[in-house]
C-alpha cells in the first residue's frame, strides 16, 4: 500500500454496493475490504482483503486496524447461520455496535454510513426505517464522527427494491395496485449513489451530519412501474384499489417475484412512508440520472447477463446457531448484573429440574438434576467484558458439540443510549442431531427467553409504579 494515500476500510465490500465502490475508489485510496470470507479474494497493490465476522467484536477490531476512514454498508436481512433466531433489527444492533467500538479503539477518523431516508414528522416508522436510524445512532455513540447518507430506492442491476419492481412488471400483464403504489418516493441511480459515497470519502468538511440522497424526480411506485414497462417495451394494464392490504401484498410479492420473505417483508413495510429528500447537501444529495435512464441501464445489464458483480459473499452456512433477543433493562441494572441474575432466574424458572452455579471467577454451569455432567458450561471472559458488555464462551456441557465448537459464545450487551439490552448466542454448535435440536432445544430456548423478557419488563413496570406511588 502507498504511504501517501488514506486507508479506507469497506464493511460489506463483497456486496451489491461494496463491489462497485471498490472499483470507484481504486487508484486513489488504499482500500481494505472486509468480508466473512476475505481469504478467498486476491489482494492487489492498493486492495487488501480481510476475513471479518462483524458479529465478533474481536474480528471487528482486527478488521479496522490501520484504517483512516470506514465505510459501513452492512445489513442483516438474510440469515447468517444455519439457524438464525431473532429479527434483523436486533442483529443490526450487534453489527453496528461492534463496528463503532472497533472504530473508536483503532482511531478511525470518520465513518460513512449508507442508510435509508427518514420521513419527517412520522411518529411510527416501519421496522426497517427505524432500524436504519437506530444503526446510525449506534455508529455515533462512541464519539467517532459519522457522515450518514440516507437513500430511498436505489435503482441498479442488483440489490433488492428495484429488481422486485422489475419482476412484477415483467411477469404481470394485468396489475392490481394497492394503496402503497401511490406513495411518493425519490429514486436514485446506483451511479449517483456511488458518486455521493465517493465525494463523501474525500470530503474533509462534511462530518458528523446526515444527508438525504435522491434523484431528479419524485415519483409514485405506480409511475415507476409504468416507466419500467415502457423501457421493457411492454403494455401493462394497471388498476388501483383503495386499500393497503399489507398481508396480501406480502404474499403477492413473494409469489410473483420469488424473493425471500427476509427481504420482502421489511422493504414492503416501509412503502407506506413518503421517502423524499429533505436534508440536502450540494454536490452530494442531488442525483442527476433520471429513473427511466437508470432503469434502462439496470435492465440492460440483466438482459445481457454481464457479470459486473460477483455473487454476494455470505459464505457457507455451518451447522451453527445464532439467537438474538432484545430485553428491557430496568433502571439501575447493568448488563453484568443481568447476566448473573439470568442464571439464577433460570434455576427458579425451571425448578426443580435445572440447577445453576456461578463460581468466584463468574464461570457458570447450567446443570440437570441428578446428572453430574452439566448441560452447558459458560466461561466468563473478563478481558473481553466491559461495563456495558459481559461475554461468556461456551466451553462444554452435554448440549454443546465440544469437539467442533471454537467460537461459541453468549453475550449480554447494553444498547447505547437506551434502556434495552441484547442477549445473544453466536456460533453455537449443538451436540444433538440437527433435526431433533431444531424442534426441541431451539424452541425451548426461545420460550425461556420470551419468559425472561416478560419478567424483566414486569420489574421495570413495578419500579415505575413505586416511583409514582
Amino acid at each position: 500500500m502507498s504511504e501517501n494515500k488514506p486507508v479506507v476500510v469497506i464493511a460489506g465490500a463483497s456486496g451489491y454496493i461494496g463491489q462497485n465502490l471498490l472499483s470507484k475508489l481504486r487508484g486513489r485510496m488504499n482500500i481494505i475490504g472486509l468480508s466473512r470470507n476475505g481469504d478467498k479474494h486476491e489482494d492487489t497493490d492498493d486492495l487488501t482483503w480481510r476475513s471479518c465476522d462483524l458479529f465478533s467484536l474481536k474480528d471487528a477490531e482486527k478488521g479496522l486496524e490501520g484504517a483512516d476512514i470506514a465505510v459501513y454498508l452492512v445489513h442483516s436481512m438474510m440469515p447468517s447461520a444455519k439457524l438464525t433466531q431473532g429479527n434483523f433489527a436486533d442483529m443490526d444492533v450487534i453489527l453496528a455496535d461492534n463496528f463503532a467500538q472497533a472504530a473508536k479503539k483503532q482511531g478511525v477518523k470518520k465513518i460513512i454510513y449508507l442508510g435509508g431516508i427518514v420521513p419527517q414528522g412520522e411518529k411510527r416508522l416501519s421496522a426497517h426505517l427505524k432500524s436504519r436510524l437506530e444503526v446510525e445512532k449506534i455508529l455515533r455513540a462512541y464519539g467517532t464522527p459519522v457522515t450518514a447518507l440516507r437513500a430511498g430506492l436505489i435503482v441498479g442491476p442488483k440489490g433488492s427494491s428495484f429488481p422486485i419492481l422489475a419482476k412484477l412488471v415483467k411477469r404481470l400483464p394485468v396489475m392490481i395496485l394497492p394503496k402503497w403504489t401511490r406513495t411518493k418516493t425519490q429514486p436514485i441511480a446506483l451511479k449517483d449513489v456511488l458518486q455521493s459515497l465517493n465525494k463523501t470519502v474525500a470530503d474533509e468538511k462534511r462530518v458528523n451530519d446526515s444527508y438525504d440522497l435522491g434523484g431528479p424526480e419524485v415519483l409514485t411506485y405506480r409511475q415507476m412501474m409504468e416507466q419500467t414497462a415502457e423501457v421493457m417495451g411492454k403494455k401493462r394494464k394497471m388498476y388501483n384499489v383503495p386499500f393497503f392490504s399489507l398481508y396480501l401484498s406480502r404474499l403477492w410479492l413473494r409469489l410473483i417475484t420469488q424473493t425471500p420473505k427476509e427481504t420482502v417483508y421489511p422493504l414492503l413495510d416501509s412503502l407506506k412512508h413518503p421517502l423524499t429528500v429533505q436534508r440536502e447537501a450540494e454536490g452530494i444529495s442531488d442525483g442527476k440520472i433520471s429513473f427511466k435512464e437508470a432503469a434502462a441501464y439496470s435492465l440492460k445489464e440483466e438482459d445481457n447477463k454481464r457479470k459486473i458483480l460477483k455473487k454476494p459473499d455470505i459464505g457457507p452456512l455451518k451447522r451453527d446457531v445464532r439467537s438474538v433477543q432484545r430485553i428491557p433493562l430496568p433502571e439501575g441494572y447493568r448488563v453484568g448484573e443481568v447476566a448473573r441474575y439470568y442464571v439464577q432466574w433460570l434455576e427458579d424458572f425451571l425448578n426443580p429440574w435445572v440447577r445453576t452455579t456461578v463460581d468466584e471467577d463468574l464461570n457458570c454451569q447450567i446443570g440437570w438434576i441428578g446428572n453430574k455432567k452439566p448441560l452447558l458450561e459458560l466461561s466468563y471472559a473478563p478481558d473481553r467484558s466491559t461495563e456495558d458488555r459481559d461475554l461468556y464462551y461456551i466451553t462444554g456441557g452435554f448440549l454443546s458439540d465440544a469437539e467442533h465448537n471454537e467460537r461459541g459464545r453468549l453475550e449480554f450487551r447494553k444498547i447505547p443510549e437506551t434502556n434495552e439490552a441484547i442477549i445473544a448466542i453466536h456460533d453455537y454448535l449443538p451436540s444433538m442431531p440437527w433435526f431433533i435440536y431444531k424442534y426441541t432445544q431451539a424452541n425451548a430456548h426461545l420460550l425461556v427467553m420470551s419468559c425472561f423478557r416478560r419478567h424483566m419488563k414486569r420489574i421495570g413496570e413495578e419500579q415505575a409504579r413505586e416511583q409514582m406511588g
